[in-house]
């Protein structure tokens, strides 16, 4: 590999034709073991079986236990040989859509570079747990392979955008829908498309992690500790920028700190203009909130927002949240470890925070401006790391489609 290399192609672990909605399944992180053991039933391929092996087991067990990776390991090998999955013959790239609604975000699977993303040149911007790590490096060990893609952006580029379209002109190797999400998948096998691919990437100053921070960390554990050629490399799928969605990442908090709500209300007032309003508030620009309280939203404009010359983390909705409200107010300094706040994804909707408050666990809650992704990446440039929950990526890419064997 040269040093501009930042991907390469690789012989992909993909679903048979005909066997995609057999095995594609939701990502590992995004349901819960019970949510998992349904939606296996009556599906014995599906991905879920590798990804979640404890629904192989007895309800109760840790999923963390020996045994349930020993299983995911078995599961994988089961697949493969009754033909539900097939190797690649040759490396190759592969082309990835998905379709929400209007939405359309069609990428570039590929094997991203373990020595890039050690430089920095695959661009990281969250903090990972190491319990979180070290259950991805103990899947990834025991099935010898890298099942759980990371989904990556790249800056628009022309010579990608040709060849994804000459791919996405043919018919798919797999079309599947998951819910909302429709998932298609092409191959792109010819050499010199090949050939262009990794080197429209190679030209690339840096590419940048959206989601899949953990997947990314174990991965680059097992290239340390395997030392191979195969683990060197890790399993993405790339988007460019501009096709990537972020939704809100909304905060609900447990209680207002001793305050009542009218004071809490009012002490807001120093700080933003707060107007109660009729309906839910969806923020429409930078430095807007909504806020859920005592049966009533109201829309939260902050008087001073940072300038320009502030650093890039100083300037995010969610930082500005915690450093005005969170912190101040309610005490909670450290959003990443404080039980009194959760966060809700925006997939769920306003209404969710509304239900949630109402139900009487929560006291407040608070809607967002989406992120967007050049902020991420200015946080990602400066070598910062961002909140924690400051980005909910939507649609999610499936488990099972593809995956990047190591043996």
């Amino acid at each position: 590999m040269t040093v501009d290399e930042i991907v390469r192609p690789f012989a992909g672990l993909r679903p048979a034709k005909g066997r995609a909605a057999d095995v594609a399944a939701p990502p590992y992180d995004v349901v819960s073991e019970a949510e998992a053991r349904g939606l296996v039933a009556g599906r014995p391929w599906s991905f879920l079986h590798v990804s979640r092996p404890e629904v192989d087991f007895p309800d109760g067990i840790d999923s963390h236990a020996p045994e349930c990776y020993v299983k995911a390991a078995e599961n994988l090998r089961a697949m493969e040989r009754d033909g539900v999955l097939i190797r690649d013959v040759k490396p190759c790239y592969y082309v990835y859509r998905m379709i929400l609604a209007d939405h359309v975000q069609t990428g570039v699977v590929a094997g991203g570079s373990i020595a890039e993303y050690a430089r920095n040149r695959i661009r990281r911007h969250e903090l990972t747990r190491p319990d979180k790590e070290t259950d991805r490096v103990r899947q990834i060990d025991a099935v010898d392979a890298q099942t759980g893609p990371v989904l990556v952006a790249h800056p628009r580029d022309s010579v990608l955008d040709e060849i994804v379209e000459r791919a996405t002109g043919g018919a798919p190797a797999a079309d599947v829908s998951l819910g909302d999400v429709r998932h298609q998948m092409w191959v792109v096998s010819a050499d010199a498309d090949i050939d262009a691919i990794t080197g429209a990437f190679g030209k690339m100053d840096a590419i940048y992690i959206a989601d899949g921070h953990h997947r990314s960390a174990a991965a680059a554990r097992v290239a340390e500790a395997r030392g191979d050629a195969l683990s060197s490399h890790f399993l993405i799928v790339s988007f460019p920028i501009d096709e990537v969605k972020i939704l809100d990442y909304n905060r609900v908090v447990r209680d207002l700190g001793g305050l009542s709500a009218a004071n809490f209300v009012s002490k807001l007032g120093q700080e933003f203009d707060v107007v109660p309003m009729g309906a839910p508030v969806r923020p429409d620009r930078r430095g807007t909130f909504g806020l859920y309280l005592g049966g009533r939203w109201y829309r939260l404009v902050l008087k001073a927002r940072p300038g320009e010359d502030a650093s890039p983390l100083d300037r995010l909705d969610v930082r500005l949240l915690t450093a005005h409200v969170l912190d101040p107010l309610l005490g909670i300094g450290d959003p990443r470890t404080d039980p009194r706040i959760d966060f809700v994804g925006g997939i769920r909707g306003l209404e969710a925070l509304q239900a949630m408050v109402d139900g009487g666990e929560w006291q407040a809650a608070f809607s967002l401006f989406p992120t967007g992704m050049d902020d991420l990446m200015a946080v990602a440039d400066a070598g910062l790391v961002m909140p924690p929950k400051s980005t909910w990526f939507e649609p999610k890419l499936a488990d099972g489609l593809i995956s990047y064997p190591l043996a």
